[in-house]
């Protein structure tokens, strides 16, 4: 079954179609009715465009598809990628009508993004994601950019796509390390959210683990809709969008220390709200039990609940310091004042934070 939701940005809204056969060609006017002119550049990587790129050409008859074919990895999502990208726009004569599609994972998600942004100042721009990650989080709400070697994200843009087209059939190609990645975002919403959810989650995340079509698709139905509902409150992460970011300061720290691509994000985001749990609770926020829960639900979908043991407190700390939620100096902190609630902070025990990353590293 189809299902529907928008993003509410005034004109600058947009709808998230969700459901079983998205692609297909009898589905073909959801992605049609957002191209704007002949020219469409179809970005995508080693992995996925053997499998997908000419399921989607297929519905372009009468247009003009250019095939853009980056490396995969998180490893490339780089200032020189994006270049690359923009070469072959210009390469192919791109004007300001052209439509750019991002099919693919969230590598491929933010860097056509921030490309699109880019590109003579701006152009039509699509995300098709083809992982659970994406298709849950990265894809939704206008976050583009790339990679530094000194920190994750830091380079890129606020530009919003046009639609968000999400075939549940891609996901039957996911390896399974990659879904559990993705699961770690779907968890996230529930713990920061909606409590709710996230015993649902807990309850079915035994069959969520065998991709059960229908379960499946209703988890990332409510994922989106909690992400539309704090993006359209807050578009530019100013206030309660940061929430999202649960799990992040301390994920984010994991993936530029090891290397990016070496921890995938998502693993890397499980064991940062694990850290963040437990802060939590020695902030007086959390019963122990709780760090048990967020430890039990994460491990049912294999994911790892601890950092690196080669990561040292010294990293962290370092590498913290430059997160996007520093301002002014002060770094900030998503916790969870319960499960199901969380909060963003400067306000937190210094000394508590510094206990824990000992202890867990």
């Amino acid at each position: 079954m189809l299902q529907t939701l928008q993003v509410e940005l005034g004109k600058r809204s947009y709808p998230i179609h969700i459901g079983s056969g998205v692609l297909e060609k009898e589905n073909a006017s959801l992605l049609l009715t957002h191209i704007m002119g002949k020219k469409v550049v179809i970005v995508s990587n080693t992995t996925v465009a053997p499998l997908y790129m000419q399921k989607l050409i297929r519905l372009l008859t009468g247009f003009d598809p250019v095939e853009v074919i980056l490396p995969d990895g998180e490893q490339y999502k780089t200032m020189q990628t994006m270049q690359d990208i923009l070469t072959q726009m210009l390469e192919n004569h791109c004007d300001r009508r052209t439509t750019v599609l991002a099919l693919g994972g969230g590598v491929v998600g933010d860097i056509t993004g921030f490309a699109s942004a880019c590109y003579q100042r701006g152009v039509n721009f699509i995300q098709i994601p083809t992982t659970l990650l994406s298709q849950v989080d990265s894809s939704v709400g206008g976050k583009t950019g790339v990679n530094h070697p000194l920190g994750k994200n830091m380079i890129g843009a606020f530009y919003q796509p046009q639609v968000v087209l999400i075939d549940t059939d891609t996901l039957d190609t996911l390896d399974d390390r990659q879904y559990s990645a993705g699961m770690a975002e779907v968890i996230k919403y529930g713990l920061l959210w909606d409590r709710e959810f996230l015993h649902w989650l807990h309850d079915n995340m035994p069959a969520l683990m065998q991709r059960d079509k229908d379960l499946l698709q209703q988890a990332i139905y409510r994922s989106c809709e909690i992400k539309a509902e704090v993006v359209a409150e807050d578009e530019r992460e100013s206030g309660v969008r940061a929430l999202l970011n649960l799990g992040h300061t301390f994920g984010h720290a994991i993936e530029t220390a090891m290397g990016y691509g070496n921890w995938l994000h998502g693993e890397a985001v499980a064991a940062g709200m694990v850290m963040a749990a437990q802060l939590s609770q020695s902030m007086g926020w959390l019963d122990e039990k709780d760090v048990v829960y967020v430890r039990s639900i994460l491990e049912q979908a294999n994911l790892p609940i601890a950092p690196p043991d080669d990561m040292s407190q010294a990293q962290f700390n370092e590498i913290m310091a430059v997160d996007k939620k520093v301002l002014d100096g002060v770094l900030r902190l998503v916790l969870m004042k319960q499960l199901g609630k969380a909060v963003v902070t400067s306000e937190f025990d210094h000394q508590a934070l510094q206990s824990m990353l000992a202890e867990t590293t």
